[in-house]
């Protein structure tokens, strides 16, 4: 399995937000996308899975993502900055909303949840959870259809040190297992598991093929 994702756009009224951005990941890779905040990361995703209109191709196995939401929601989970979560819920009640019962005890009693360590706080209502306890509640929820690609928006941000580990640590597996995963991060912890790099600036992608010194990268992140 191979993404291709070529001459992404976006504008704003004159503005342009992305111009011609374009890369692609093979099974097994992470892609890091990193830039200074307002560099159009979150954009970026937004176009790519269908939240906002946009130019340009998301090809996999011969199919547009961009233009087939069918194949899409198949194919990729999304982990955005903010956790899609229904607060007034239990973790449990949240996850019934994605996995059928059976498949939920499958995967709380030895699957990708409890990897995650759902089953420590899967009866905590949402709005008494923990930052870290959400993400990884989102995360959970994020891969119920089993998902080949998954993107993360900053996956790790104000995270304390033992949610980032198993964060990190179920990234490793994705990749492990064939999947393909594409982060849009400030986080130097991240950087161990990506593949490949990419700042984006300007509107435009570069590939980052220095070395991932953390003063190099913040160097080329603010030189214009």
């Amino acid at each position: 399995m191979k993404i291709n994702i070529q001459g992404i756009q976006k504008t704003f009224g004159k503005k342009e937000i992305l111009k011609d951005v374009s890369f692609s990941a093979e099974s097994g890779k992470c892609v890091g996308i990193l830039g200074e905040n307002g560099s159009g990361k979150s954009t970026l995703f937004s176009v790519l899975l269908g939240l906002q209109k946009g130019e340009g191709h998301f090809w996999c196995d011969g199919i547009d993502l961009m233009k087939d939401s069918k194949a899409r929601s198949k194919m990729v989970g999304f982990v955005p900055q903010n956790p899609p979560l229904i607060h007034e819920l239990s973790g449990t009640d949240n996850l019934k909303l994605w996995y059928s019962k059976k498949e939920m005890e499958k995967e709380l009693a030895g699957g990708v949840l409890e990897l995650l360590g759902i089953p420590e706080f899967s009866q905590t209502i949402v709005s008494k959870m923990s930052g870290g306890m959400r993400k990884r509640l989102s995360i959970g929820c994020a891969v119920a259809r089993k998902p080949s690609i998954l993107f993360l928006d900053e996956p790790s941000a104000a995270l304390d040190l033992v949610c980032k580990e198993k964060i990190i640590e179920y990234l490793k597996g994705f990749k492990a297992n064939g999947g393909i995963v594409v982060i849009a991060t400030h986080d130097v912890s991240e950087l161990e598991i990506c593949d490949d790099l990419y700042i984006l600036k300007g509107g435009k992608l570069h590939l980052y093929q220095e070395q991932r010194e953390i003063h190099k990268l913040v160097g080329c992140l603010k030189d214009e």
